[in-house]
């Protein structure tokens, strides 16, 4: 609190030296000229009043840079009111925070440049395959709120809080929903005082049921005054530089603390460069502070989702420079606003990292091709750049959206979260689709070149299955995970199921190993006359799932 009124008092008092006239506040005591302080003792508590007001509501940094507002009034009015060389130094003051103040207001103009190359990414072609023997965190947010909810009885004292807001990270090798127990308002902090914890759900889980973790917590986004989180973290380093909301993170012993996100102004005013992570324990209301390459392991969102969001539109528009980007917007891919944090959506890796991913379009109306998509890993902000497969025309995310609900128009389905993955060496959309009530149904997955090919199923593994005969039925190759090792297995065929596709049969089979295999007879086609008794050898992927992808099949006899 002392910083601030510091500040305040500085600020006041210079604001009205600009202000007040010093050489004409003169007046006659007993026949003598003498100096009246009253007046200036009136004004400075005046702007003290008003300064700490306005910083301490509004939470922003405390730099001189911030100020330039006040200081074009004070001078204004200080060259209306001086007279002589006062009024001509006032005056030079005036046009200087004139100067100052055009340069703060036009910054977003000259330093595009400066924020396409903080925001250059790597370039490279497509994403790993995803190991289709995992399953990805495909759980949406809006789904994951509404069990929360219905779970608050777990909550003592429920009338006194609410739900706060979700976030997405892996705690002990899991990748779970992480939501605070929040105020219901100011009264009902008054009365208590400090919140009882948190709701975690699994991430993978459609199923699983929410968990409350009791967690005391004190400096909260829901609480006030000085216990109000921003503020109290604004206290604390009065000239930082934040962008995004404040996040909780847990930690593996699941103790939460809250993190926000600090960093630089690209030039002026303007932009945005993240550096680090202040992590705050919300009980004792202790701070540290991190740079992105020292912030703890358990800390997965260490650059928040609004500042990848805005270093996608670096990215995106000012590939050519400002004007470009309103005129003839050469090369400028926009990225698209379907992300479920911020136009932004976390996903995992099989490492377990975090990225953020978010998919570019263009700006020509009418169009849902997308020019390319980008994964910014959360820890580090360290961006990279997917082109895709240039010799195809990639689907957006808008696109697969409206798929799905024409898909499901009679049910008034809708998609939320798309995600591209790579499945079976095809650049696929996963979805979870909802219903207007919240409630999850099924799981969509769609090509992105080849929008004619889709499936969906109850689960994202059970999609994955179904997609991967639709993949074939239609002809396309499926070539497996990133792990997928290629074998080779003879034996005789036990059973055989055929099931005609689009673009030829889809033939099941089971070999006297006790091992399903898959095979197209588009790819294969002396497949169509396998039968029960035939000896074959099989070159496949060795996936780990129970219907195994044939590449290749030899069938004795027929060679």
């Amino acid at each position: 609190m002392g910083n601030i009124l510091l500040f305040s008092l500085i600020v006041g008092l210079a604001s009205t030296i600009m202000a007040l006239p010093i050489t004409q506040n003169k007046y006659l005591k007993n026949g003598k000229q003498d100096f009246s302080l009253r007046p200036y003792i009136i004004v400075i508590i005046f702007i003290t009043a008003i300064v700490f007001g306005f910083y301490y509501l509004s939470n922003l940094d405390r730099n001189i840079s911030s100020i330039w507002p006040l200081l074009i009034i004070v001078t204004a009015i200080g060259t209306l009111t001086a007279t002589g060389k006062e009024r001509v130094v006032k005056g030079i003051l005036l046009v200087a925070s004139v100067v100052f103040a055009i340069y703060i207001l036009t910054a977003f103009v000259f330093n595009a440049d400066e924020k396409f190359q903080y925001a250059e990414m790597d370039i490279q072609t497509e994403i790993e395959a995803f190991d289709e023997t995992k399953t990805p965190a495909s759980v949406p947010p809006k789904f994951a709120h509404n069990k929360m909810r219905k779970a608050f009885g777990q909550v003592p004292n429920t009338s006194y809080y609410e739900l706060g807001n979700l976030q997405i990270q892996k705690v002990n090798g899991e990748f779970v929903y992480i939501a605070p127990v929040e105020f219901s308002g100011f009264f009902k902090w008054l009365n208590g005082d400090s919140t009882p914890g948190y709701f975690t759900l699994s991430a993978t889980n459609s199923s699983a049921n929410p968990k409350f973790v009791e967690a005391e917590m004190v400096y909260t986004p829901s609480s006030f005054f000085n216990k109000k989180i921003e503020r109290h973290i604004r206290m604390q380093y009065p000239d930082m530089i934040f962008y995004g909301d404040v996040q909780l993170e847990i930690d593996d012993d699941g103790k939460p603390f809250y993190i926000r996100t600090y960093g630089d102004f690209i030039s002026a005013r303007d932009g945005f460069a993240a550096k680090g992570v202040v992590l705050v324990d919300p009980k004792s209301g202790a701070t540290e502070v991190y740079s992105l390459d020292e912030a703890p392991d358990f800390i997965d969102g260490a650059v928040s989702p609004e500042a990848v969001s805005a270093k996608n539109s670096y990215y995106g528009n000012y590939v050519n420079g400002f004007w470009n980007s309103l005129f003839g917007k050469s090369d400028v891919k926009l990225p698209s606003d379907e992300g479920t944090e911020a136009n932004v959506s976390p996903i995992f890796e099989e490492s377990g990292e975090m990225y953020y991913f978010t998919d570019f379009t263009s700006p020509k109306e009418g169009v849902d091709s997308m020019l390319g998509y980008s994964l910014t890993n959360a820890s580090t902000g360290e961006s990279t750049y997917y082109t895709g497969n240039l010799e195809e025309s990639y689907m957006d995310s808008r696109g697969a959206l409206d798929i799905i609900e024409k898909n499901f128009i009679e049910k008034e389905w809708f998609g939320e979260m798309p995600v591209l993955y790579n499945f079976y060496g095809e650049a696929s959309w996963l979805t979870p689709v909802m219903d207007t009530n919240g409630f999850l149904r099924n799981y969509f997955i769609v090509s992105a070149a080849n929008p004619e090919i889709s499936a969906y199923a109850d689960t994202p593994n059970e999609a994955l299955r179904s997609y991967k005969s639709a993949l074939q039925r239609g002809g396309g190759t499926v070539d497996g995970s990133s792990d997928a090792e290629e074998k080779q297995v003879s034996g005789t065929v036990v059973r055989v199921y055929k099931e005609p596709a689009e673009n030829g049969t889809l033939i099941t089979f089971l070999l006297d190993n006790k091992q399903s295999y898959i095979v197209s007879s588009e790819t294969n086609p002396l497949a169509i006359y396998l039968q029960e008794g035939d000896d074959v050898s099989v070159n496949y992927l060795d996936t780990g799932e129970d219907f195994l992808p044939v590449k290749e099949i030899v069938i004795e006899g027929l060679e």
